[in-house]
């Protein structure tokens, strides 16, 4: 079987994506029967149907759902060269490193200081990233470095501890939980808890405190909405102990939660890699924590 094409890897992810040819052409900017054309000789070359159509719908197949998958991971892996291939390139080169908005860009601003007080030309870029978005970006080449936290898929990065804090409940006013100086994971079952836009099952396990009877409730993106949600009596959260800290409010009471697992901070790159840039910066950080901090 002949090597694979990105464009035609490309005409069946636009496919896959809407489950509709007429709207993937438009899309791509081509016409529909090309596009049809262009999907049939893929799977003959594959050998293996990779949609099931008729006239009302398209689905994808099994081998449809794999190529889906394995495809996702050329597309970042050529991301992913262009992005480092240009930041080598560059007259001063860049390490570009993200971190979610906390604790960790707290950290990563200690981190920064130390890297710029040695030798050398290399430039730090610093990306204030969303939850979730830190493995994404260290996958398709737009960071170098990341600081990720609990939970996260760490296949295909190499990864450092560096920061570990216990967990507390945060609780409207008011709430009965909150007339108790220490709760257990347990007391938090029947209570609607915040669930993190686009997160998995396991990471609902994570932040409910436990991996069954995933409680519902109001939909966040960040810190700011899942305590105002607390606020509003629309729910309580299982929150790292920093963010509590940094966020103390007369509306919310933060308990400690005995049971609950810590919220674990790693420093994160793509796996054997030999940047010189990557090696001493996560050098730096190591240094500058020492063995993996405890927080709170």
């Amino acid at each position: 079987m002949s090597e694979l094409e990105v464009r035609e890897l490309r005409y069946f992810r636009a496919v896959a994506q809407e489950l509709n040819f007429s709207r993937a052409a438009a899309g791509l900017g081509i016409a529909q029967p090309a596009l049809s054309r262009a999907i049939r000789q893929l799977e003959r070359r594959l050998g293996v149907p990779l949609f099931l159509r008729d006239t009302r719908r398209v689905e994808l197949t099994a081998a449809g759902q794999a190529l889906v998958t394995e495809s996702g991971r050329v597309f970042d892996a050529l991301s992913a060269a262009v992005h480092r291939t240009r930041r080598s390139g560059a007259a001063t080169p860049t390490v570009v490193v993200t971190a979610k908005a906390g604790v960790a860009t707290d950290l990563l601003r200690r981190i920064v200081a130390a890297y710029a007080e040695l030798p050398g030309e290399q430039r730090v870029e610093v990306v204030v990233s969303g939850y979730g978005q830190q493995a994404p970006m260290l996958r398709d080449g737009r960071a170098d470095l990341a600081l990720i936290g609990s939970p996260a898929e760490h296949t295909g990065f190499d990864v450092e501890p560096l920061l570990s804090e216990p967990r507390v409940a945060a609780l409207p006013l008011g709430h009965a939980l909150a007339e108790r100086a220490v709760l257990d994971c347990a007391d938090l079952i029947g209570q609607p808890m915040p669930r993190w836009l686009g997160a998995t099952e396991a990471e609902r396990a994570y932040w409910a405190g436990r991996a069954h009877d995933l409680p519902d409730g109001p939909e966040v993106s960040d810190s700011s909405q899942l305590l105002e949600t607390v606020a509003l009596g629309q729910a309580v959260g299982l929150i790292p102990s920093s963010l509590a800290s940094l966020n103390p409010r007369s509306d919310v009471v933060y308990r400690p939660v005995r049971d609950a697992s810590p919220y674990r901070t790693v420093i994160a790159w793509p796996a054997g890699s030999r940047s010189p840039w990557i090696a001493r910066f996560v050098r730096v950080a190591l240094d500058l924590v020492g063995e993996p901090l405890l927080a709170g």
